[in-house]
Order: structure tokens, then sequence, then C-alpha cells
């Protein structure tokens, strides 16, 4: 049975948005730099969009001598993730909430940019510019591409990101975690078929945050994506099988996961900054690459910032509804970077009552097993510097009353400490007590900080100044 969806020969008056509207905004906003033409796909890409991680995306023309240009660092911080949905950075959580709350459907269309150029004889690695990333990295991989899949029975789709190692011209291994894409494909795989899938890469950012969904099974979350956009995203049937794919993507990997089919891949460079081992592992066999004219190769270097962010935030709006529904003192949570943007989670509460923090700390380890350690604390804690996060612990956590320790439960299989996923998990009430003297947990505070104008107080020529007062 085929999902249905509205179909439209016409596009919107207004463009649509994809990758180039975000870069475009990046460019006008300083954020973008521009490499060197030439620069090697092979670790040197991935070098120097580490080194600015932090500060500005990077484009590199003609990288390995290849004509397709590559983009990283999309994302530098949160609130260039906001920007691009359009909200203010403090409303970010609130609006993928809304948009996971009331998906808006896409809408297919008949001809799209994503099939400008279509490639039927396939050699990954002579037609798109993928770049070898970490150091002990097995090889050239795609780290940014959304895995569209059809549900074999209903035909309705999920998205999601998985990393995808070129092992041959036309084969790429596959890490498929115990999520939705793996249902689908032991569904085919249990009727002896392949599960079709394509691989879309460059895309606007809102598919990509909401790829990262954790939404129910049959979900489709380019429905979440157009609901962050206030707008359906128009999606084209694939040329070899029936997925539908962004019509303004910049490349499509059109393919099967072969059934009954396992080869090694890895190692990889992973979000907990270890490598991901290597294993016998699924495997797409690629019919086709289509890609616009003049198309751009999205990368995200494994570990990185970006590769975080991405993660940080759907999982954030997903714990902050799912604590809220039983703890309405739960004012804003965080997943911290030093916490691998998944592990450790800091949870701001408008405390209530003695007690309630060791709940909300059991209710976060119930809203996603990847959640390791909890650290909860009150409404005067900025749950966004992870100094302010060690301070109320060191000064308001006592571990023999505070502490609350679970063993054997489930936990990621990408964290090495655990046994193969098994996990232990703490918890840290970081609260001040209900009943207490005022001033004994009164922080102290300089009168007038928050309205210094530096500009005012201070003179224009330090230099000058100096030498002026110490000459007498």
């Amino acid at each position: 049975m085929e999902a249905k969806r509205s179909n439209t020969d016409a596009v919107d008056q207004v463009a649509h948005p994809d990758l180039r509207d975000w870069l475009q905004r990046l460019a006008v906003a300083d954020r973008l730099a521009v490499a060197k033409k030439g620069i090697s796909l092979i670790d040197e890409l991935a070098a120097v969009a580490k080194t600015l991680e932090n500060d500005r995306a990077v484009l590199f023309p003609e990288p390995g001598g290849h004509a397709i240009p590559v983009v990283a660092n999309l994302f530098a911080d949160r609130s260039w993730i906001a920007d691009s949905v359009g909200v203010p950075v403090d409303r970010l959580l609130p609006a993928f909430q809304n948009a996971a709350r009331h998906p808006l459907p896409w809408v297919e269309v008949k001809t799209a940019p994503a099939q400008e150029v279509v490639h039927e004889k396939v050699d990954l690695l002579k037609q798109l510019p993928i770049p070898k990333h970490n150091e002990l990295d097995s090889g050239p991989y795609i780290t940014a591409a959304l895995l569209i899949a059809r549900n074999p029975k209903t035909g309705i789709q999920n998205v999601s990101i998985h990393r995808c190692q070129v092992s041959g011209p036309d084969r790429i291994g596959v890490l498929l975690l115990p999520r939705h894409t793996l249902h689908y494909f032991r569904m085919a795989e249990e009727a002896g078929e392949g599960l079709e899938i394509a691989l879309v890469i460059g895309v606007h950012p809102a598919c990509i945050l909401a790829s990262q969904a954790i939404a129910a099974l049959d979900s489709d979350e380019m429905e979440i994506a157009g609901s962050l956009l206030n707008r359906p995203i128009e999606m084209v049937k694939c040329r070899t099988n029936r997925v539908r794919v962004p019509a303004h993507a910049e490349i499509v990997i059109e393919g099967r996961i072969l059934p009954r089919v396992r080869e090694p891949e890895g190692p990889f460079g992973e979000f907990p900054q270890y490598y991901g081992t290597r294993a016998d592992r699924e495997v797409i066999k690629v019919d086709a690459i289509t890609h616009r004219k003049g198309a751009i190769f999205h990368t995200i270097v494994g570990g990185g910032v970006e590769h975080l962010l991405l993660g940080a935030i759907p999982r954030e709006a997903t714990l902050l509804e799912h604590l809220q529904r039983s703890f309405p003192s739960v004012r804003d949570v965080r997943l911290t970077r030093g916490g691998t943007c998944r592990y450790h989670l800091a949870v701001k509460v408008d405390k209530r009552s003695q007690g309630e923090p060791k709940n909300i700390i059991m209710g976060a380890f119930g809203g996603h097993y990847d959640i390791k350690q909890v650290v909860v604390v009150d409404m005067d804690v900025n749950i966004d510097d992870e100094t302010e996060i060690e301070w109320a612990v060191a000064t308001r956590f006592q571990a023999d009353r505070d502490l609350v320790v679970v063993a054997g439960a489930q936990g990621s299989k990408l964290d090495p400490s655990s046994d193969d996923g098994i996990s232990a998990k703490m918890g840290l009430d970081a609260t001040k007590p209900l009943s207490t003297d005022a001033m004994e947990f009164k922080r102290i505070h300089v009168k007038g900080v928050e309205n210094v104008d530096l500009g005012k107080a201070l003179q224009a020529d330090p230099k000058a100044a100096f030498a002026r007062i110490v000459a007498g």
C-alpha cells in the first residue's frame, strides 16, 4: 500500500528553502570561509574544517581536484540552528516540540533540481567528492546523508542519518542501530527482499534537524521539517525505486540494502570521540546517482561540533516534553558538549518539594537509553555554561545524600565504557534545600555589574593613559 501524499505540478512562487539558501545567509553574516582550491579529500579537508568548527562554515572548491565542492560546519553553535529555522535561540526547543506535535505533510512534484544530472553507471569516488575524516577511519565516509527508507508494508517513510562507508564503486557499508530503519530492513529481509532507500546529501538545515527527531515508528520526519519551515517539503520520486526524496536536495544516491549480505565496515570516528569498531554490517547496493547542476556535497566531521549539536537539539526537545508531562517544575534541559551531547543531561527546575529532583532523575533515565548522567539544578544556574553546572555540584551536592546510581541499565553501544551497551547510570541532585537560612545559599553579586558601559568607563587609549599616570 502506498502512503498518500498530495501532488502538485507547480512550484510555489517563493523559492523553496534549500542548502544554498542557508549558505547564502552564512556568507552574508560572515560565517562562511572559502578554502583554497585543491585541498585534499584525505584528512586535509577534515583538518581544516575541524580547526574552524567553533567559528565558521567552510566551502572547499575543487577538493582533491573534484569538480563538486564540499561544505562542512553548517552549525558552529546552537544559535545558528535557531537562525536556520527562524526562531530565537531560547525558543528553539519549543519550536521543535511544536513541529513534532503538528507535522506538515509533504507534497510530491514531478520534476526536481535534484534530478538535473543522472548517473546510471555508478562510480562513487569518481562522481562524488567523499572525504576521509578521522585518522584511523577505514576510508572515505558519507556522513551527512539523510537515509530515507520506505516501510515495505505501508510505504510510509523514515528519515535518519547513518555512517556510510564507501566499500566499492557502487557499494556502501552502513551501520544500522536498533531503530526504525533497521526495523524496516528486517521486515524486507524476512520477505527475502532488499529495502529500497535513498541517501540524500545537501538539504536545508531543517531537514537535517528533523531527521534526528525521536519520533514514533512510521512518523515521517520530512513532515516535521515542513512544520519547522512553515511550508510543505517538496518531494520527488526516485528514478530507480519508490522512495520520495527532497526535490531541492543537492545529491541523491538511490539504492537498496541487500538482504542476507553483511560485509566489513569501520572503524569510524564517532560522537563519543572514539572509533566505532570494525564488524560485518549491512550493505547498500547503489543503483543510480542524481544531482543538481553545480551540486554541493555536505560532509560532517565525525565527532565534531556539528555532529554533536545536530543530535542534541531533537533529543533535548523530546526529553523536555517527556519530563514536563510528569514534572511541571522542569523548565529546561541541556545535553552538554562534555557529555558528547548524548550522555550527560542538565535539568533546570523550579523546585517545589524535597525529593522531587530524584524522581526527575529517574524520569530522565527513562526518557532515552543514551542518558548516562543527570544533574538537576535550580533556576539560578545557567545550564548553557558547564562551569555553572559544575559549580552547583560543588556547592549544593553531597554524595551520601544526593546521589542516585542505577546499575545494569540499557545504555549506548557506542559508549566504550559500557558492556556492549549495558551501563550504569548516575544522577546528582545539585539543588538547594527548600528549608534553609536565606543567606546560606545566597549567591554573591556585584551591584551594577549588569549596567556597566565599558565605552564610558574606560579610556580610549590605555597605553597613553598609563604613560601619563606613571609619569605623574
